[in-house]
């Protein structure tokens, strides 16, 4: 049994796409979730910064930790750290406390402390009520900074943040030995972390200075992910039935949108009857919800979140299975 620490402020969210790393993921308090099985690609995670080995949850009092610490089994050798932290302040608990008497537990047990650079580090993370202890398995890479629109060698106004990006390609299955397919591309952001995944990358766009600039990021970022661009409609892809492993894309934004002479309805409506054609897993993003015109195309509706960008715009994720 692992547990998740989870990043962000929306943990349904959060939980959706660590579901695509890992097994019986189950949200226990704000920022922790449990999850019978992890794969390696928890790495990949945009929204999960570590997978624990789970000692096991108490209340949260370092008493109570230490009480925990105390009676569980520990079947491990070499030196040890303790690292405690408080989620989003919902607990009331001294971590220097608790890395302090934990510490003990452990040195009183024959192990040895280095902070630096220990064999094992030992995770209290306190939340609401709730103590979990873990072994820390796997930490997420957290290089998304080095990839921030504005430094893209081709940028455009509006394109979507790396964070984001890669928990949208996350959760529509991207992983090695799969095709992603963005028929709304853009810059490509999508398709970069889609790369960096170990997937296929496709990407569409109507406009041709659109498909160039997402095949220079993509070539400055992933030269070696075998990607392809194309301008095309995505109302009409060129790609066979059952060709792709999963589809993103987000629409573009305002109801009074001209795409390619369509209406921004028609658009959206004809691009998810063609996701569905060529895929059979997808996630659609706009400023409004797209479930009803996925349901009338054919998809079944398995979440819908809704992500406050700022005060005058609200992100809105499908996510379809077919």
């Amino acid at each position: 049994m692992y547990v998740l620490e989870l990043g962000g402020q929306d943990d349904e969210f959060a939980a959706c796409e660590a579901a695509s790393a890992a097994s019986g993921v189950e949200l226990v308090a704000p920022g922790l979730a449990r999850a019978a099985a992890i794969t390696e690609r928890v790495s990949s995670l945009a929204y999960t910064h570590r997978a624990n080995e789970l000692v096991g949850t108490t209340d949260a009092d370092v008493a109570s930790a230490r009480t925990l610490l105390s009676a569980a089994p520990i079947e491990r050798e070499g030196t040890v750290a303790v690292r405690a932290r408080a989620v989003r302040e919902t607990a009331d608990v001294s971590t220097q406390q608790a890395e302090r008497e934990l510490g003990q537990v452990l040195v009183d047990r024959g192990f040895a402390v280095d902070l630096d650079d220990p064999d094992h580090e030992l995770r209290a993370t306190f939340s609401g009520d709730l103590c979990a202890l873990g072994w820390l398995e796997t930490e997420s890479v957290r290089d998304y900074g080095t990839r921030k629109p504005t430094d893209r060698p081709f940028f455009q106004p509006g394109s979507m943040d790396p964070l984001l990006a890669r928990a949208l390609v996350n959760i529509a299955g991207a992983r090695a030995g799969t095709t992603l397919l963005d028929p709304m591309c853009g810059t490509g952001g999508v398709l970069i972390e889609a790369a960096l995944v170990g997937a296929r990358p496709l990407g569409a766009d109507a406009q041709e200075k659109m498909v160039r600039g997402a095949a220079e990021n993509l070539d400055h970022y992933a030269p070696d992910a075998a990607a392809a661009t194309v301008r095309g409609d995505a109302t009409h892809l060129p790609f066979p039935d059952d060709a792709i492993d999963g589809v993103v894309f987000d629409a573009p934004y305002g109801r009074q949108s001209k795409i390619a002479n369509l209406d921004l309805d028609d658009l959206v409506a004809g691009a998810l009857a063609e996701a569905r054609r060529v895929a059979s897993r997808a996630v659609v993003v706009g400023d409004r919800s797209w479930a009803s015109e996925a349901t009338d195309a054919g998809w079944s509706v398995e979440n819908e979140f809704e992500r406050r960008v700022h005060r005058s715009l609200t992100r809105y994720v499908v996510v379809l299975s077919r």
